[in-house]
């Protein structure tokens, strides 16, 4: 599965844990906005994350 950041910000912006967690992964790793985005999809989207299904929906529609 391919990283697209226009899907993967409005997943981060329909679900209020994945921005908790975004703002948690700049603080915590000390990361920019994009790269902390891109390790949100890796660890939440990727390989079967919770989130993939939804993900997927979103780039078919784009």
């Amino acid at each position: 599965m391919k990283y697209n950041k226009k899907a993967m910000t409005k997943l981060i912006n329909q679900h209020r844990e994945l921005h908790n967690e975004l703002k948690k992964i700049k603080v915590e790793m000390g990361l920019e906005k994009n790269l902390a985005i891109k390790t949100l999809f890796h660890s939440m989207v990727a390989d079967n994350g919770p989130y993939m299904k939804e993900y997927q929906e979103l780039e078919r529609m784009q």
